[in-house]
């Protein structure tokens, strides 16, 4: 597995991004972009005119008045009150580089925001970004274009590699207040980021940015952060590079893990909840384009 995603991969996503078919139980020909739309833009505010249905018009929009007179299926036409600023804040710290089943998580996190990316870019929003967490590299925000320039500029960004061997330092509250600072307001935020840590001392920050901005957290997980697998004893390092040797085929040992996972996800939920925060989590081992569109479903209430 590679550590960094391959920019044809990210490009490839801008097709995939509206022409994804999927075949489940609960979700059949799905466009990813049009459920995008639907949960983050709606249906628009704006009537623009009536004209002659065309296949694949959304039947909910359907002019009976007009289709009743003239024996032929009308549509009303909305457009968007005005454009928007989608920033996608990703996170690029040494945790990232950390994958166990499918990829690791900084390839999984980039495969997201490609998707959410062009998905943006086709509703004609302007795109941009933030990558975070690097310290030699520091903060780098690629202000929001309508052309795709920042998008472009972004995804290449993501498949340099890192600084190897640096210290992990948690720059997520500083990402946030920079985003705050440095985004028109009625932007829309995607933070996809490893979010597995304390996070109630986040809350303030998210709460001022969410009196500005519309804000979606995108977890990104390992199944070994939930579950610590067996594998005899293992020498882990901690943020402060030092070292710990843990017996894994301690079970007691295993379920404080799970249980502190648990806690701090359940912490997270509960933040979101009360700020009013869309949460939508990704793992290493599932299919991009399937997690997103099943967490766009959910929060667009199709079961």
């Amino acid at each position: 597995m590679s550590l960094h995603p391959h920019i044809d991969d990210l490009l490839e996503l801008r097709h995939q991004a509206h022409t994804l078919g999927l075949a489940s139980h609960h979700l059949v020909n799905t466009s990813f972009s049009g459920l995008y739309a639907s949960v983050f833009r709606g249906t628009g505010l704006d009537f623009e005119e009536v004209r002659e249905y065309r296949q694949g018009d959304d039947i909910r929009n359907m002019e009976w008045n007009v289709t009743a007179r003239t024996n032929v299926p009308h549509m009303k036409i909305f457009r968007e009150e005005r454009e928007r600023s989608v920033v996608l804040c990703i996170d690029r710290g040494p945790h990232m580089s950390f994958g166990t089943r499918g990829t690791f998580k900084s390839v999984q996190a980039a495969k997201a925001a490609a998707l959410l990316g062009w998905a943006a870019s086709r509703l004609h929003d302007r795109v941009g970004g933030m990558l975070f967490g690097d310290l030699q590299q520091g903060m780098q925000y690629f202000q929001p274009t309508k052309d795709r320039r920042a998008l472009w500029r972004l995804l290449h960004a993501l498949t340099h590699e890192g600084t190897p061997n640096q210290p992990n330092q948690d720059c997520l509250s500083e990402a946030l207040q920079r985003a705050d600072k440095g985004t028109s307001t009625g932007s829309l935020i995607f933070v996809i980021a490893d979010l597995n840590r304390e996070v109630m001392g986040l809350q303030q920050t998210l709460g001022r940015l969410c009196q500005h901005h519309t804000v979606v957290l995108i977890p990104v997980d390992d199944p070994a952060d939930r579950e610590l697998p067996e594998m005899g004893r293992v020498t882990f390092v901690g943020p402060d590079g030092n070292a710990i040797e843990i017996d894994t085929r301690d079970r007691g040992a295993r379920s404080r893990y799970a249980e502190t996972w648990q806690k701090h996800r359940n912490e997270l939920n509960a933040m979101a909840s009360g700020l009013g925060i869309t949460l939508m989590p990704i793992t290493t081992n599932e299919e991009i384009h399937l997690t997103l569109t099943r967490g766009l479903a959910k929060h667009f209430g199709r079961h």
